[in-house]
């Protein structure tokens, strides 16, 4: 593999073309490079090269948009604002990704001169989110009571959710798709949701007059499920694809994947015959294992490199084993329970049931970080208490108990009509973790420090500066 030199942010290196800023040819055509804040990362195929006359590369609808629109392949299959940005500019704001359908902040809003345009794409521009226009269900068991929407253009049946595209690779490791789950019609069937989230993007991304054929979908989604990408180079700590790390996306194609990591051992003894055997427990404090090489005891006169690599190996540590308290995650610690009243009556009720975990208990698939389950949780990160100056905000109330919760975003309650399912989203993958940024549904974030805060805070914790250095070290560096 090429040695590293660092290329501006945002531009990508074909691999198979000699590049200007590292002096060589390397004959590989199905990988490109891409430079982030962190470092370089690169996204491979497993054909022989990309496939760009796939039609995930062109237009299928009649806006001239494609996949590849908020999917390129130059910014590791999304966008950043940075990207969004720039074309902006050199577009003048007439770029297909800002589509009034959802590239804008309200599609009712003036775009026909520069500064109208510049003022009505904000959010796409700085926090890289997409539109997504969702209707409440019917039967819902809430009703929306009130908007409060800074682009006028929510109501209480029909809102805007502001979304960070997710990324169109490592898809070999998603149980669930789509931020609020909405694309999986039934548990294990991620092809089939992938299919169906093609035929949905044509249609409404791309405002298609008509669905894609059954061809083109699959050609789709045969291309996009043999993507995968990792961060390959770290601006201190060098190298991350080289032995003894070997933690590029050439890794990916062994990884045991939701086979998890290893089994822990147990005794070799019959269980007793009133009870089931128990069933085998994962290891959970070998999800991720590729930076144990560098776990070194402390040292005066080490260099900078040294430094930087034995945090990233403390940072995967603290990230499979450091324990703490989780509660009041919906989706997680909430059990429900039924009981009969004195008439017969089913009452239903919910207790939050708290657990010893790690990181690695919501991010276990081994070597990449989503979920193995297709879970969708709520952490808290959609309350109306965190709420921005530039998100709406929707007071919902339960039609049935009249309780009431505040949110910038109801997540899956959009799609299932529950109470129960308002502000849970999916566990995303957390490999090229830096391509990702701004993070979260929301874009709340492109400082993975506040990241760390909140969850910090959320859970007590109690993480000491030198965890939080580590833990970010380690996470730039997937």
């Amino acid at each position: 593999m090429a040695r590293y030199c660092l290329p501006p942010i945002g531009l990508a290196i074909v691999l198979s073309v000699a590049s200007p800023y590292c002096g060589a040819a390397v004959a590989q055509s199905n990988a490109i490079e891409s430079s982030n804040p962190a470092g370089i990362s690169r996204t491979i195929t497993t054909e022989s090269s990309f496939d760009t006359a796939n039609p995930f590369f062109q237009p299928l609808g009649t806006n001239g948009r494609s996949c590849a629109t908020c999917h390129g392949l130059s910014e590791a299959l999304t966008f950043s604002p940075t990207h969004a940005q720039n074309l902006f500019e050199s577009s003048q704001g007439s770029h297909p990704l800002f589509a009034p359908v959802d590239g804008v902040d309200s599609p009712s809003a003036d775009m026909s001169t520069y500064e109208t345009r510049l003022a009505n794409t904000t959010l796409i521009r700085t926090k890289g989110l997409i539109r997504v226009e969702l209707t409440v269900p019917k039967n819902a068991e809430f009703v929306i009571e009130r908007v409060e929407d800074p682009y006028n253009y929510a109501t209480t049946s029909r809102i805007s959710a502001y979304r960070r595209p997710l990324s169109s690779t490592n898809l070999r490791f998603a149980s669930t798709v789509m931020w609020d789950g909405r694309e999986l019609p039934s548990p294990g069937k991620v092809k089939q949701a992938l299919r169906s989230q093609v035929i949905d993007a044509v249609l409404g991304h791309m405002q298609a007059s008509a669905p894609p054929s059954a061809q083109i979908v699959t050609r789709i989604v045969d291309f996009e499920t043999k993507l995968y990408t990792t961060q390959v180079f770290d601006n201190e700590a060098g190298a991350l694809d080289e032995d003894p790390i070997n933690a590029g996306p050439e890794s990916l194609l062994q990884s045991r994947g939701f086979r998890l990591a290893s089994r822990r051992p147990t005794a070799h003894r019959a269980a007793p015959p009133h009870r089931a055997p128990r069933p085998p427990r994962f290891d959970l404090a070998a999800v991720f294992h590729y930076f144990r090489p560098w776990s070194q005891p402390p040292a005066p006169g080490k260099s900078p490199q040294e430094l930087k690599r034995e945090s990233i190996a403390r940072g995967e540590k603290l990230f499979n084993t450091r324990p703490f308290t989780i509660s009041h995650v919906p989706g997680l610690t909430d059990k429900e329970q039924s009981k009969l009243d004195r008439r017969g009556r089913t009452i239903r009720s919910t207790t939050d049931t708290p657990m010893r975990g790690t990181c690695a208990t919501c991010h276990n698939v081994s070597s990449v970080g989503s979920s193995q389950k297709p879970l969708l949780l709520n952490t808290g990160l959609a309350d109306g208490s965190l709420r921005t100056a530039d998100l709406p905000l929707y007071s919902l109330k339960n039609i049935r108990t009249g309780e009431r919760i505040q949110t910038t975003d109801p997540g899956a309650a959009m799609k299932s009509g529950k109470w129960k399912d308002i502000g849970k989203f999916k566990v995303p993958s957390l490999r090229a973790l830096e391509t990702h940024s701004p993070y979260m549904h929301n874009g709340m974030s492109d400082d993975l420090q506040e990241i760390l805060r909140f969850y910090d805070n959320r859970f007590s914790i109690g993480l000491t500066a030198r965890e939080k250095a580590d833990l970010e070290a380690f996470m730039e560096a997937l």
